[in-house]
């Protein structure tokens, strides 16, 4: 019997809605101790990345927030008369609000009120594009919904009108929380069905002993952009936050013959949703699997520092802390030789390059060659002409020192795993050499 937990989803337009939207203008606002209109400059750019117009920006600097509005209250009239001057319909927190803090001003304010996590759920709902992304992002936006729904009217006019709304679609509020529970059981269990799937594809991977990367880093720092130049990967390259969202792997070349699978993922975000790492676990899981990391940084950005870390901190909350990394600074080519200089006493053993014109490109490749595991053991082996597979074999999956053609075969010598000196034991010499230790 088919499932029908979803048969009142109207429709789902992560796409279709923004099609119809037209810009929002939107005050941004932020609280903290000493903060400035500056540390807004990011949420500016997730905003822009949603199609909302910054048009003005509030910051009030305090340790805690207010009980009632988040901000206080003479800041709060100052925000009311803001948004009467600018004519903006929007107003975006810096933060995660709590629903009595949505609900108080939006009823203050007389405007719609969203806060980062659901901006940057929005962001995500406009640039997932297959489904297992639609469904990730879906099952995030509505985790974070459920709480919230009683102050949001009597039908979900919150959803499919705007931003902070793509994505689940123009649920009435008679699906109560009981219907959309069901609705999340159901995402959870597509995403587990598809999650198997990725698994097994990563399992093929594995089998082959073929060195594993990763690529991470924070969103926009040029990921996609190397990921096409190492690759030519057909991959979307766009000036923006969270371009994209769905992982894409191919096959590089590293130095000295060898071969490895490298796999783009998500950007991350300071401050990024709990919910989402959740619901993308699944995605993450290709750089905990990896045999290592190419954290890409923008070394153009002043925050870089900051981005570096936030990055690290994400990878700490999925488990790949402690993992072999290699630091890419990225759009080195947008920096002058005395900023290129103090990145590199500040990020010693770092590998300066740019996506954009391919400059350090053999440097990284060389890095990541030296930082991903080689093959275990040493092997000798007298391959006859007619077990060519065998030799193609090696130098697809294992590392090939030496390969010389002899009268009744190829002469091999190769640093193999275990796979690969079972299918050629037979033509070893008799002396197999202890496992290979890295230089």
């Amino acid at each position: 019997m088919p499932d029908r937990s979803d048969t009142r989803i109207v429709e789902s337009p992560i796409a279709a809605t923004w099609r119809s939207i037209q810009h929002e203008k939107a005050i941004l606002v932020g609280i903290g101790p000493g903060i400035a209109e500056d540390d807004l400059d990011e949420l500016a750019a997730l905003a822009d990345s949603a199609g909302a117009e910054p048009v003005g920006r509030v910051v009030q600097s305090r340790s805690e927030p207010d009980p009632q509005f988040w901000i206080g209250k003479g800041k709060v009239e100052e925000l009311h008369q803001l948004l009467h001057t600018t004519g903006a319909q929007l107003v975006v927190f810096d933060e995660e609000l709590t629903p009595g803090h949505l609900r108080a001003l939006e009823a203050r304010l007389g405007v719609k009120v969203v806060d980062r996590t659901a901006l940057i759920l929005d962001i995500f709902a406009l640039h997932a594009h297959t489904r297992e992304g639609k469904a990730q992002v879906e099952l995030a936006q509505l985790n974070y919904l459920v709480p919230r729904l009683r102050g949001w009217g009597e039908a979900m006019s919150r959803l499919g009108a705007g931003i902070g709304t793509r994505g689940p679609g123009e649920t009435k509020l008679e699906s109560d929380r009981q219907h959309i529970r069901r609705r999340i059981a159901k995402l959870r269990r597509d995403v587990k069905t598809m999650q198997r799937s990725r698994d097994t594809q990563r399992a093929n991977r594995q089998r082959s002993n073929m060195p594993q990367v990763a690529i991470a880093g924070y969103t926009n720092a040029g990921k996609s952009s190397l990921m096409r130049r190492l690759t030519g990967a057909e991959v979307i390259v766009a000036n923006q936050l969270f371009a994209t969202l769905d992982p894409t792997t191919r096959r590089i070349a590293l130095p000295g013959g060898r071969a490895a699978t490298i796999s783009d993922t998500v950007g991350f975000v300071s401050k990024l949703p709990h919910d989402l790492v959740e619901a993308f676990r699944s995605t993450l899981e290709e750089v905990t699997l990896s045999d290592m990391i190419v954290h890409v940084a923008d070394a153009s950005s002043s925050a870089v520092d900051a981005q570096i870390e936030a990055v690290r901190r994400v990878l700490d909350e999925i488990g790949a802390a402690n993992m072999p990394e290699v630091l890419a600074l990225n759009k080195i080519d947008l920096l002058p030789g005395s900023r290129r200089a103090r990145l590199a006493l500040r990020y010693p053993g770092s590998v300066p390059v740019s996506a954009i014109s391919g400059e350090g490109i053999d440097g990284l490749l060389e890095a990541i060659g030296a930082a991903v595991p080689t093959p275990p053991v040493d092997v000798h082996a007298l391959i006859p002409w007619d077990r060519g597979d065998l030799v193609a074999m090696l130098y697809r999956d294992a590392e090939v020192l030496s390969a010389d053609a002899e009268p009744d075969g190829t002469r091999v010598h190769a640093r193999v795993g275990l796979r690969e000196l079972a299918a050629v034991r037979r033509y070893a010499n008799g002396v197999i050499g202890e496992p290979a230790t890295s230089d």
